[in-house]
């Protein structure tokens, strides 16, 4: 009966959907990173088969501290699970224990154009920010991507609207590759949620909330402590106004934090709207941050208890990289194969 339950678990992992995605351990999550990827991943593992990775092989384009390195990568695995990624639904694991990875990345550069890869927006975003340290890494980061998205046949990349051009090269190279060698590789496609795609600064609400801001107030994060979190919340930019209605383009700052608002607490933009009629930017700044503390309070101490059991969670690590490297060398073995690679 066990050998049938496991073929049958094969079975029904084979006919669903694969999604591939992944966030750099280069600093604490943040509110963004919750918000916009982590929380819609915990939802779709009863549909999808789910592959997620701590992308360290990609921080190291800007220079790290190993042992902060180290110690983020192994407290983000603990964040993903207490956010509600279940280990035995999804597959998660630290990209650099793939060596799969790096070795379809170097194939897969000889098939993208410098072109392609001078005009991505996000390698000249961070060429201005890290002028003293314009790396080979930092241009050809978007072919590891392509490798990471490619080497597990992803049907769906959950990314933010900020990465779509990132999947739209991995599709090119991707289709030129099979254009010389036949059916290879699976054509993905974004998968980008509706709500919650794209959390803006609290400082600068035309920016996206990030870690690497150099004013950490318009950054939240998911560990972060109430009061710092209030702090934060309670010094968001707003407008003069004093009036709590969604509209991006002429009030940034309160359609950013109705937006957080909204996820948080599932109330519609109308319901959040009529709740603050007649109250100020005050009372409105405070709510939000109240149900962001609400919102991250389970996660936090939960990710604290599973820190303290680092052996539980080189297990889910080390688990996770067993059944990435399965698909993954099967993908780099055809593809040696057809570029004309000896085998081993």
């Amino acid at each position: 009966m066990k050998g049938f339950e496991v073929f049958q678990t094969m079975e029904n992992e084979m006919q669903k959907k694969r999604i591939l995605s992944g966030i750099q351990p280069s600093g604490d999550l943040t509110l963004g990173s919750y918000l916009g990827a982590i929380r819609n991943w915990a939802a779709l593992a009863d549909e999808y088969d789910c592959y997620y990775m701590l992308a360290d092989m990609h921080t190291i384009t800007v220079r790290q501290v190993p042992a902060e390195l180290r110690r983020h990568t192994l407290t983000q695995v603990a964040a993903y699970i207490a956010s509600g990624l279940d280990p035995e639904k999804n597959t998660l694991f630290v990209q650099s224990h793939v060596p799969a990875h790096a070795q379809l990345a170097w194939v897969l550069d000889c098939y993208t154009m410098f072109g392609e890869l001078s005009r991505m927006t996000q390698f000249k975003d961070k060429s201005a920010k890290n002028a003293d340290n314009i790396n080979a890494g930092l241009f050809t980061y978007p072919a590891l991507m392509a490798a990471d998205i490619l080497i597990y046949q992803a049907d769906l990349v959950p990314v933010g609207g900020d990465q779509k051009q990132h999947v739209e090269l991995c599709r090119d190279v991707a289709t030129r590759f099979n254009g010389i060698y036949g059916d290879v590789f699976k054509l993905p496609e974004p998968y980008i949620p509706k709500v919650g795609a794209r959390v803006m600064s609290l400082t600068s609400p035309t920016s996206k909330m990030s870690k690497s801001d150099k004013d950490q107030n318009g950054c939240v994060y998911m560990l972060e402590r109430p009061e710092d979190i209030m702090r934060k919340f309670k010094k968001a930019v707003t407008d003069s106004e004093a009036s709590v209605h969604y509209d991006p383009e002429s009030k940034p700052g309160v359609s950013n934090l109705m937006q957080i608002y909204s996820v948080a607490t599932g109330r519609t933009f109308e319901e959040i709207e009529r709740e603050f009629a007649g109250h100020g930017y005050g009372d409105f700044k405070a709510a939000v941050g109240e149900a962001v503390v609400e919102l991250l309070r389970p996660i936090r101490e939960e990710t604290e208890r599973l820190l303290a059991d680092k052996a539980y969670l080189e297990g889910v690590y080390r688990a996770g990289a067993e059944r990435a490297s399965r698909v993954a060398d099967r993908t780099v073995a055809k593809v040696y194969k057809k570029v004309g690679f000896l085998p081993r």
